[in-house]
């Protein structure tokens, strides 16, 4: 809308027609004033043509937040919209912003600052520039530039479709739940848009919905306020170490895992930490947080550890709000196992965890270990939801579990432990199970260090030994 950004606002403009006539199955009536230099009149027939328009569509730039004229044309529209049942229907603002370059959230108009906005360009967190979503420079930056365009060209036909319904006909909510999608640093914000734009087309209701504020205390009274509206929290951790709101010792990243933690002890509540695979981090405060998210389970109370690719988060985020969690008081069913007897009772029950990779190699110890315990092996076919819940079931009953460090990495044995030790949270009632792992080949430096406290380490790095699985067998019959 400045007329020295006049090409790339021109390419916006004529896209937005396009998409939204897509979207609504008719041609809209998009209108750009081109007159924003700050030394024109501001006409009464300008004030008149903005008290018929439904939605505004704010390009904030440098030049825009400095710009009299830009500063009179919200001003005239939000006077206009005031009069004629408010600015906001329901709960959304019929103003858009479009941020086209980086500009201080505190220069922003006060009426834009409780919008997030939607951001046409990326900041290279290595280098720390600025790309703009533009053809020129190149194919990514124009399939990116498409990307965001249609999140906005959707939005605002939601918002049309809202208007210009009969006064008759109520409003229909949403129909999907509500999702705390935390708020994260840069090297994610394209993952975090991608599971955002998800969340949306599928009819749930992503929260924030506003920029969190800037002082820690307000931080934290935002958070709460809108994780009570939500039913799964979703916290995307990468390299880099989120700021600390003003007035605060903790980071932003910090301050929402608590309070989805605190959160998730209402009940109704589900938690989802996602770490990107191989992840290298070398800030050395995000090093410790990521350390003690993989180590203690205060910090990772009542919820799912994932260090998977993007896809895999997806389907576990699916998976979660397919199947809503049980609030406390209804605890999941537990199958009453009879407790082992001396001299000939019922069999302990021993779940053996492996890799699918290692089904062959870990049957010598699963046939072993079968001639005095029932052992429930890992299974890897079937429905994703029905394994879930397999291994839930197992982690309520087993005496012992068994996990198998053959083909896979530490980080994978850790998080099984982690899952060992959240078991309570699926309705386990019986005292924790005794915990080994099976150090297996292949030989590596990485297994030869391996120790842990949680667990028995049982190193069998020179293939199977039946005298050396004797320790955890006399712990289960103990």
């Amino acid at each position: 809308m400045i007329e020295g950004q006049k090409g790339w606002v021109s390419n916006l403009h004529r896209a937005l027609e396009v998409r939204v006539a897509q979207l609504l199955g008719k041609q809209p009536h998009i209108w750009r004033d081109p007159k924003l230099k700050g030394n024109d009149h501001f006409a009464d027939t300008l004030v008149e043509r903005l008290s018929r328009v439904a939605i505004l569509v704010t390009v904030v730039s440098p030049r825009y937040v400095k710009s009299d004229w830009a500063r009179k044309e919200l001003d005239a529209f939000w006077h206009a919209a005031e009069t004629q049942g408010g600015v906001r229907f329901h709960d959304k603002l019929r103003v858009f912003k479009v941020l086209k370059t980086p500009v201080p959230f505190e220069k922003h108009p006060l009426e834009l600052q409780t919008l997030l906005g939607y951001e046409f360009f990326k900041v290279d967190p290595e280098a720390g520039r600025v790309r703009e979503m533009d053809e020129i420079f190149g194919p990514e930056a124009q399939r990116d530039f498409w990307l965001k365009l249609d999140d906005l060209a959707h939005d605002i036909c939601n918002l049309l479709e809202m208007l210009e319904a009969p006064a008759e006909q109520p409003f229909s909510q949403p129909t999907g739940q509500g999702v705390y999608l935390a708020e994260t640093t840069s090297d994610l914000r394209e993952q975090r848009e991608t599971l955002r734009r998800d969340l949306q087309q599928h009819g749930h209701v992503v929260f924030p919905t506003r920029p969190l504020p800037s002082v820690a205390s307000e931080v934290r009274a935002a958070v709460a306020q809108d994780l009570e509206k939500c039913q799964l929290a979703v916290m995307l951790v990468g390299k880099n170490h989120s700021y600390v709101p003003e007035g605060g010792m903790e980071s932003l990243m910090e301050i929402q895992n608590q309070l989805t933690i605190e959160r998730e002890k209402s009940g109704k509540f589900s938690r989802l930490l996602w770490i990107p695979p191989a992840l290298q981090v070398e800030d050395e405060r995000q090093i410790k947080f990521i350390d003690r998210l993989r180590h203690d389970p205060n910090l990772t109370e009542g919820s799912d550890l994932l260090e998977a690719f993007l896809e895999d988060l997806r389907t576990a985020i699916c998976d979660k709000l397919k199947r809503p969690p049980l609030p406390p008081s209804a605890p999941v069913p537990v199958v009453q196992v009879p407790a082992p007897q001396s001299g000939g009772g019922s069999h302990p029950i021993i779940y053996a965890i492996h890799d699918q990779r290692d089904t062959d190699a870990a049957s010598a110890w699963v046939d072993h270990l079968y001639n005095d315990f029932e052992v429930l092996p890992s299974v890897f076919e079937g429905d994703e939801a029905e394994i879930r819940e397999y291994n839930d079931e197992n982690l309520r009953n087993c005496d012992g579990v068994l996990i198998f460090y053959g083909s896979t990495n530490e980080m994978w044995v850790r998080r099984r432990i982690r899952e060992v030790q959240k078991a309570s949270g699926y309705g386990r009632t019986k005292p924790a199970p005794l915990v080994g792992i099976v150090v297996a080949p292949p030989r590596t430096p990485e297994k030869e260090r391996f120790r842990t406290h949680d667990a028995m380490v049982l190193a069998q790095l020179d293939g199977f030994s039946a005298d050396l699985l004797q320790q955890f067998i006399a712990g289960l019959k103990h």
